[in-house]
């Protein structure tokens, strides 16, 4: 079972497989593994313990920074992945990043971004279109058609707790136009807008 893995010069953590959306363009409809990993599907979630153990098969020190980011959407487990960002914190002092769909609190039903303060240093969320119609066509959220606003207004929450907030899209899959648009917004939020390869 595959709980931390290699991608490039960051370690990943694969702490769950449950996500509220279903997203068309997933690569984990595709294939099971990224980078260096072996099957990102795991047969039951880490606890924290496991975690934790885990990090004394790596050289952490080689690594730029750790990254919340697996099968699955990290905001699902919030509270594992807080206590294992403090231990990390406070063990390697290396900065700390959240991959997510932006949607952590939808699931967890309350404001979950004053909870990183002073723990994430960047937390990257998926924009992935301009288009609140066309969001939930290619998103396919469990929370319907409120998914989109939620998402932005997590995005602009996460400025007053998180040193860098990203938004991003996937390159090939919008128009110099809706690129734009979606640079708008970005602007509009305060946060950078990132436009990044599709991981085959």
């Amino acid at each position: 079972m595959t709980i931390l893995y290699k991608v490039h010069n960051n370690l990943y953590v694969n702490l769950t497989n449950k996500c509220p959306c279903s997203c068309t363009f997933c690569l984990r409809q595709t294939m099971d593994h990224v980078g260096e990993s072996d099957s990102l599907w795991l047969t039951r979630e880490p606890e924290y313990d496991e975690i934790i153990a885990d990090f004394a098969n790596f050289d952490v020190a080689s690594f730029d920074e750790l990254v919340f980011c697996g099968f699955g959407e990290p905001t699902e487990r919030i509270d594992v992945l807080l206590k294992v960002a403090r231990y990390f914190k406070e063990t390697y002092h290396k900065p700390i990043r959240i991959n997510t769909n932006g949607l952590g609190n939808l699931v967890n039903g309350r404001d979950i971004a004053p909870d990183f303060k002073g723990l994430i240093d960047t937390i990257s969320i998926s924009l992935n279109t301009p288009n609140a119609d066309r969001y939930h066509e290619l998103v396919r959220s469990r929370f319907g058609d409120q998914s989109f606003q939620a998402m932005l207004d997590f995005a602009k929450e996460c400025t007053h707790y998180v040193p860098n907030v990203v938004m991003t899209t996937v390159d090939t899959t919008l128009t110099k136009e809706e690129e734009a648009q979606c640079k708008a917004i970005c602007d509009s939020l305060g946060v950078t807008y990132r436009i990044r390869p599709w991981e085959s």
